[in-house]
């Protein structure tokens, strides 16, 4: 067996990864405020999925979402305000049908929660828009303050040609 920076490596991600995934713990139980904040991130997809919302009804007006990678929509944006005009609605116009969220994973400590989903629409020009997305959301009082967003940008690059 090689020894050396690579199993360190795999180790150290392999305890992240498990990290990422195991259920909030504070004293042997999740925290109030973790839970709550799941349920409401849920609540707001399940909202989407229904038609009847989205999870941009839970953002602060100041919020600060960032979207990893190199993207069109790729950036900081420092409000719900600027998020929307520039990041959302430049995507939702090249789409006919709605995107159509499907969690896989909320997950939740103190006031961070992550989900994992997949979106699903149709393009305008016939073809299929599938996305596979992880957000890690900071909330304060209900509301969305923080988001780092990762997606399969290529999808989103293909998209927006």
């Amino acid at each position: 067996m090689k020894t050396g920076p690579w199993p360190l490596r795999a180790a150290g991600a392999s305890l992240l990864c498990l990290a990422l995934l195991a259920p909030a713990h504070a004293g042997g139980a999740a925290t109030s405020s973790g839970h709550d904040n799941a349920a409401l991130v849920r609540a707001a997809f399940d909202d989407w999925r229904a038609g009847t919302g989205s999870v941009f009804d839970l953002l602060a007006e100041d919020v600060e979402w960032t979207v990893a990678g190199s993207s069109p929509v790729s950036g900081t944006y420092r409000s719900k305000q600027d998020f929307m005009e520039r990041a959302v609605q430049p995507i939702t116009a090249r789409l006919a049908t709605p995107i159509v969220p499907e969690v896989e994973h909320v997950i939740a400590q103190g006031s961070a929660v992550v989900a994992i989903w997949r979106g699903t629409a149709r393009a305008r020009d016939g073809s299929s828009y599938a996305n596979h997305y992880a957000w890690h959301m900071v909330l304060e009082g209900g509301r969305i303050v923080r988001v780092v967003a990762f997606l399969d940008t290529w999808a989103l690059d293909a998209l927006m040609e």
